[in-house]
C-alpha cells in the first residue's frame, strides 16, 4: 500500500473516484480528463464524478467535448503518445461500441505495432449497470469483449477504496486500462482509502474466507454475492468470496490458491453468462484442476439478451444474493 495520510471518514464510490483523480492531477501536471460535461460549467459529468476538478485544476487540464467518442479516445490516444496521462470519460459503456476502432486498433495495438517503441497511456472510464431501468442500449456490461482485446487492461472496484486504489494504478500503467464504474453502486459508502492508495492491477482480494466453495466475482454483483452468504451459512454452507478486481490480467494465482482449498467454484457476473468472463475462468479452473473439482465450475451471469427497459423484468435479469446463494449451495449438496 502506498500512503501518506489515512481519512476516518467513511465515502461513497462516486467521491472515491473524484478524490483520485484530484490527487493524480495534483501530484503529476501529465494527468488530464476529458468527455462529455466534464466539466464544472457542464456539472461535471452526468452524475457530478469529475465535479470540482475544472475549477480546481482549469479547463486546460479537464476539457469537456462534443459527443463525440471518437474524437475523445482519438484525442486520449494523441495526448498519450506526446507524454500526457489522460484520462477519457465514455459516459456509457454502451457507448464504447462507437469509438470501437480507436480503442481496439489504435489504443490496444500501438505498443504492439511500435514494436514496444510507443506505449498509450490512458485511462477510459465508463460506467453501465442494471438497476435504473435505462434500457438496453445504456446498462450492458461489455468487460469480455475487452478482455478478450490483448492490449487491454479491464478492472471493475466495487467498493470505494477499491475504486481509489484501481483509479490511481490505472492512471499510472504504461498502457490503455478500461476503467468501468457501476451506476447503482455510486451513492455506496465504505472505509476512505488513504491518500495515495493504489490497488496493483492483476490482484484480487479475498473478501471473505470459507471452505466449502470459492465464488468469484467482481464490480456491483460481489455486493450481491456478500449477501448470499448469510443465506448460506444458515445452510451449513461456508464460502469464500473473492473479488476480482481487475477482470483482465485476472489474478490466477488468488483464485487458484482457494479453488485448490474448497474444490468448487461458482462465478457470478452481471454481464450475459454466454462468451461471458466467468466462461474463460471456468474454462481455465477445468484445466487446471481436472480431477481435483468435487463440483462442475458453475457460471452465473444474465440470460442472453438486451437488459430489459421493464422493472420487473430488470430485477430479474442480473444475479441476485437469493439465486446465488440457490445455486452455490446446489453445488455444494448435489456434488
Amino acid at each position: 500500500m502506498n500512503a501518506t495520510a489515512t481519512n476516518a471518514k467513511p465515502v461513497t464510490i462516486l467521491q472515491a473516484i473524484n478524490s483520485a483523480l484530484a490527487d493524480a492531477m495534483a501530484e503529476d501536471e501529465t494527468v488530464l480528463v476529458l468527455g462529455e460535461d466534464v466539466a464544472d460549467p457542464e456539472e461535471g459529468g452526468v452524475v457530478g464524478v469529475t465535479k470540482g476538478l475544472s475549477t480546481r485544476f482549469g479547463d486546460h487540464r479537464v476539457r469537456s467535448t462534443p459527443i463525440s467518442e471518437q474524437a475523445i479516445i482519438g484525442a486520449a490516444i494523441g495526448a498519450s503518445l506526446v507524454g500526457f496521462r489522460p484520462v477519457a470519460e465514455i459516459m456509457l459503456m454502451n457507448f464504447t461500441t462507437v469509438a470501437m476502432d480507436m480503442i481496439v486498433n489504435h489504443a490496444a495495438k500501438l505498443r504492439f505495432m511500435s514494436g514496444g517503441q510507443t506505449h498509450v497511456p490512458i485511462v477510459i472510464r465508463t460506467m453501465t449497470g442494471t438497476g435504473f431501468a435505462s434500457g438496453g442500449q445504456h446498462c450492458d456490461y461489455l468487460e469480455a469483449w475487452f478482455a478478450h482485446t490483448a492490449g487491454m487492461k479491464v478492472v471493475a472496484p466495487s467498493n470505494p477504496a477499491d475504486a481509489y486504489g484501481l483509479m490511481r494504478a490505472a492512471i499510472l500503467d504504461p498502457d490503455p486500462v478500461l476503467y468501468i464504474e457501476n451506476l447503482p453502486s455510486y451513492w455506496t459508502p465504505g472505509e476512505a482509502p488513504p491518500t495515495g492508495f493504489v490497488v496493483p492491477l492483476g490482484k484480487a482480494r479475498v473478501a471473505k474466507e470459507g471452505t466449502d466453495i470459492t465464488i468469484v466475482s467482481y464490480s456491483r454483483v460481489l455486493t450481491e454475492v456478500l449477501g448470499a452468504v448469510e443465506a448460506m451459512e444458515a445452510a451449513g454452507v461456508s464460502a469464500e468470496v473473492i473479488d476480482l478486481r481487475t477482470i483482465s490480467p485476472w489474478d490466477k494465482e488468488t483464485v487458484f490458491a482457494s479453488v485448490a482449498k474448497t474444490g468448487r467454484c461458482l462465478i457470478a457476473h452481471e454481464a450475459v453468462t454466454q462468451f461471458g468472463v466467468g466462461a474463460e475462468i471456468a474454462a481455465t479452473l477445468q484445466a487446471e484442476f481436472f480431477g481435483q473439482l468435487k463440483a462442475p465450475v458453475g457460471r452465473l451471469g444474465a440470460p442472453y439478451a438486451p437488459v430489459p427497459f421493464s422493472k420487473p423484468l430488470e430485477a430479474a435479469y442480473a444475479p441476485t444474493a437469493a439465486r446465488i446463494a440457490e445455486v452455490a449451495i446446489a453445488l455444494t449438496k448435489d456434488h
